[in-house]
């Protein structure tokens, strides 16, 4: 079965509506045959309004912390996608990279991928 990798910006999932018409376009896809890995980034100006939450709220801004609070974003479109696509009777689960095997370097902010151990 062919495997498809889709990825969709912070625009494509920024709304209810749009986060509908991923899942539309996922099931489809699915419907069709392939396997399918989507990737998601946060919804619309999640990770803006996230930045602008850790300037309010402390000007010492470690690395880790912050790779840690903007994956939030991407945990609530990932999560509410698969919710999408469970209306539509795709069978869909959420991962964060590291729970897939993905190995990174600790640049924090700009994190190369070293590994991907995919067990």
């Amino acid at each position: 079965m062919t495997l498809i990798v889709q990825k969709y910006g912070g625009t494509s999932v920024a709304d209810p509506d749009r986060m509908r018409a991923v899942a539309d376009h996922v099931a489809y896809t699915r419907q069709h045959g392939a396997n399918v890995v989507v990737v998601v980034s946060a919804m619309g100006k999640s990770t803006d309004n996230l930045l602008k939450l850790a300037n309010d709220v402390s000007t010492v801004q470690p690395g880790r912390e912050m790779d840690m609070l903007l994956t939030t974003g991407e945990r609530v479109s990932m999560s509410l996608l698969c919710m999408a696509l469970a209306e539509r009777g795709v069978e869909a689960i959420s991962f964060t990279g590291s729970q897939v095997g993905i190995i990174t370097d600790s640049a924090h902010g700009k994190a190369k991928i070293l590994e991907v151990r995919g067990d």
